[in-house]
């Protein structure tokens, strides 16, 4: 069975992607965190073309559960997605 996947796309600044950072911590899951603000050159060019395919408009925090894309802090549809009630 395949590793879950779980990516938050963040800015270093955002309250919104700080309550998300904090929210999936409670949930005690795993996940791999960028802080796309602090990229820079080619790393962060190609971040951003990851986060434009899952989100056009390119707006944080963009999470990616597994195949499923969250854009901005819902914490209720985290949790759903994580399949926490």
């Amino acid at each position: 069975m395949a590793k879950d996947q779980n990516i938050l796309y963040a800015l270093s600044t955002c309250s919104h992607c700080k309550s998300t950072k904090k929210l999936l911590s409670e949930c005690e899951v795993e996940y791999e965190y960028i802080e796309v603000d602090d990229l820079e050159g080619e790393e962060r060019k190609a971040i951003l073309e990851d986060i434009k395919e899952l989100n056009p408009r390119c707006s944080f925090p963009t999470i990616k559960i597994n195949e499923k894309v969250i854009v901005g802090f819902k914490e209720k549809e985290i949790k759903e997605a994580l399949g926490i009630k």
